[in-house]
């Protein structure tokens, strides 16, 4: 997969952040080199978060975003400063930008503290030095810097490649569980949700990266899995399914083959899949009423029989046999109040990167509301949970205690 196809939620996400008028879309198009941001001296022109896809050198392919003033007024103000302040949760490098000639402010050091506790590498960029009469002295995250003139700019982008090199690598996906020359089987139903001519992220990611570990993928739909596994020749190591197709698949997978989904496989991918098995025990304890959200990571135009909508609420109520409410949320949406749900059941989270998804986890655990996932819930409904995370043992193990 090239630089420039990179999925979004794979790319290191730099935010700049800061009061009105500091000058954070004009450094926006410095760092970048491109009119990414609309630039203007009236307070407040920048209403949402801006995102942009791009390669940025040294770094590589990243996403930068471009927030509303944290200091914003008004109604219509704190909703755009909370937005800014959701930007965070999937932040990965922070970059502070303060107008020099005004100073550091209140909210500049509201700011800092929220890096320091969410744990963001972050560094403090006071521009407009070119209307400085004498420069304030640099530190380690600190720099002076001038979007107008460009001033210092190369070492920004340097400082920040810096701190992007400190994250932590990025977890396989299934690469870490397989060995060269493996056969992996991947079962895709190719339902009207799936993009005309194209498999969806996540089994593209997959792939992906079974190839990058030297395996093979053999990947099929599912009425012709079960033919192809006796074809085959060669025990697979891994069948890989979609969800919706579980039980079918692991009907006509042999015992001795291991068998997941791409949602559980993605729940490790990008957070705790320990928090969201032990989660999806909650099910059974639902009672008549119990309010359910049930949420996405990304956007999508919703299909008569869609998954999350439609196919997960029938499935739970036949399940549990109680009249439940569900709620939904998708994309950037999720609630800072989760105190009205019994249970949230969570989207693998492709769209999502892995500081996001690990944020909305622990939300849930913070305010003690179970979360689980897609694939976990249906293996648990279908009573197959333990055969689908047994190539786990570990988690498999810390279950059953």
């Amino acid at each position: 997969m090239g630089l420039n196809t990179t999925p979004s939620a794979n790319r290191i996400h730099i935010g700049f952040f800061g009061k009105r008028n500091s000058g954070k879309s004009s450094l926006v198009n410095a760092v970048t080199g491109q009119d990414l941001a609309v630039v203007s001296h009236v307070k407040g022109t920048t209403t949402d978060p801006v995102y942009k896809s791009m390669e940025l050198l040294p770094i590589g392919p990243v996403m930068i975003i471009d927030t509303p003033g944290i200091d914003d007024e008004g109604a219509l103000g704190e909703l755009r400063v909370k937005k800014s302040r959701q930007v965070l949760n999937k932040t990965d490098v922070a970059v502070l930008v303060i107008d020099s000639v005004s100073g550091k402010s209140k909210e500049d050091e509201e700011l800092i503290a929220l890096f320091d506790e969410k744990k963001i590498n972050y560094i403090v960029v006071y521009n407009k030095a070119d209307l400085l009469a004498q420069e304030p002295p640099e530190t380690d995250n600190a720099i002076v810097v001038s979007a107008k003139t460009g001033y210092n700019i190369e070492t920004l982008k340097e400082k920040i490649a810096a701190l992007a090199e400190t994250e932590e690598p990025k977890r396989k996906i299934v690469g870490d569980l397989i060995e060269p020359s493996d056969f992996v089987m991947l079962v895709t139903p190719i339902d009207k949700s799936a993009p005309k001519g194209r498999l969806i992220l996540p089994q593209q990611q997959t792939i992906r990266d079974i190839l990058d570990a030297g395996a093979t993928a053999i990947v099929v739909k599912d009425p012709e899995f079960r033919e192809t596994l006796e074809n085959l020749g060669k025990k697979p190591k891994l069948v890989i399914t979609d969800s919706q197709v579980f039980a079918k698949v692991s009907t006509d997978t042999p015992k001795d083959i291991f068998l997941t989904s791409f949602s559980i496989l993605f729940a490790r991918y990008k957070g705790d899949l320990e928090i969201a098995v032990k989660g999806v025990k909650t099910l059974d304890f639902l009672q008549d009423g119990d309010t359910v959200l049930i949420s996405e990571g990304c956007t999508h135009h919703r299909q008569c029989d869609d998954i999350g909508t439609v196919k997960l609420p029938r499935w739970m109520k036949d399940y549990s046999k109680k009249q439940l409410n569900f709620k939904f949320t998708s994309g950037t949406e999720f609630p800072d109040d989760l105190s009205p749900y019994k249970l949230i059941v969570h989207c693998g989270g492709c769209m999502l990167n892995e500081r996001e998804m690990k944020y909305r986890q622990k939300c849930a655990m913070d305010q003690h509301v179970p979360i689980t996932n897609y694939g976990i819930l249906i293996s648990y409904m279908q009573g197959i949970l333990d055969r689908s995370i047994a190539i786990f043992p570990h988690i498999l193990a810390e279950i059953e205690k």
